[in-house]
């Protein structure tokens, strides 16, 4: 367990596990699910998507598309039609990027600790196989309008691992990262006031530094009290989505093919 991250080796990664890796010098992560067979599902924008939620998304879709084609496993790129929903080889998950886990379940002192969100969380993962099979239901089905603060790749992946979603869709969405985006902004401007008690700039730090970790930890999904258990098979009802795509009963045996190809 690193102090910012934590990074893996491909060996160490299990089906149903919550990967990422950075993208843009570490500027931001992407994520998505490992499904196995050296197969990743993974949320980006729609490719030809007019929405304004997803055209507002265009530096994150040029960094996080995978290429058009893919010279070890034919079917790397799949996807439904008009969704954002993408199965990808490792390698082109990764884009010679370095493999990180995404841990669950941590205590809070751990959480807090951790200066960069979208590393981990304190909420319980379900069992692998529940993982899987929420993953390639997506795959199938889509999983809405790619939403930067309300709707991105770790918000996808994070749900695929605890199927739990924020019944307040005007907040800011499980992404860890979209947390620190507002956090620490958020925490600059509160303790901006103390700087007339506190002459020392450590001290000020200091107290941001808190104020930060705290605000990310508040919207934590593992200590939120807006969040409810949603079954895959019911999400498009509880977003209102309204997509293009009529829902596909999730076919084991095709799911398998593709993890195995």
């Amino acid at each position: 367990m690193g102090f910012l991250s934590h990074r893996v080796e491909r060996s160490e990664i299990k089906p149903g596990d919550h990967i990422y890796t950075y993208r843009a010098v570490f500027t931001y992560s992407h994520h998505g699910v490992f499904v196995g067979g050296s197969k990743v599902v993974h949320f980006t924008p729609r490719q030809n998507a007019n929405s304004s939620s997803d055209t507002s998304s265009d530096f994150y879709d040029s960094m996080s598309s995978i290429p058009s084609s893919c010279e070890t496993f034919p079917d790397c790129g799949f996807r439904q039609p008009d969704s954002g929903v993408v199965l990808s080889c490792l390698d082109c998950f990764l884009k010679k990027g370095s493999l990180y886990s995404f841990e669950y379940g941590v205590p809070p002192t751990v959480f807090i600790a951790k200066v960069r969100g979208g590393t981990c969380t304190t909420a319980a993962s379900d069992p692998p196989e529940t993982v899987i099979h929420r993953a390639m239901y997506l795959l199938q089905n889509g999983f809405g309008n790619y939403d930067v603060f309300h709707n991105n790749c770790e918000d996808f992946a994070m749900y695929c691992k605890t199927g739990l979603l924020i019944m307040d869709r005007l907040g800011v969405g499980r992404s860890g990262q979209a947390s620190s985006v507002i956090g620490a902004p958020l925490a600059a401007i509160l303790s901006s006031p103390l700087k007339l008690l506190m002459p020392s700039p450590v001290g000020v730090a200091t107290v941001t530094a808190g104020m930060y970790c705290m605000s990310r930890y508040a919207t934590d999904i593992g200590v939120r009290s807006d969040v409810i258990k949603v079954a895959v098979e019911d999400l498009a009802m509880n977003l209102g989505w309204a997509g293009p795509l009529e829902e596909v009963p999730e076919d084991n045996e095709a799911s398998g093919a593709l993890i195995a190809r």
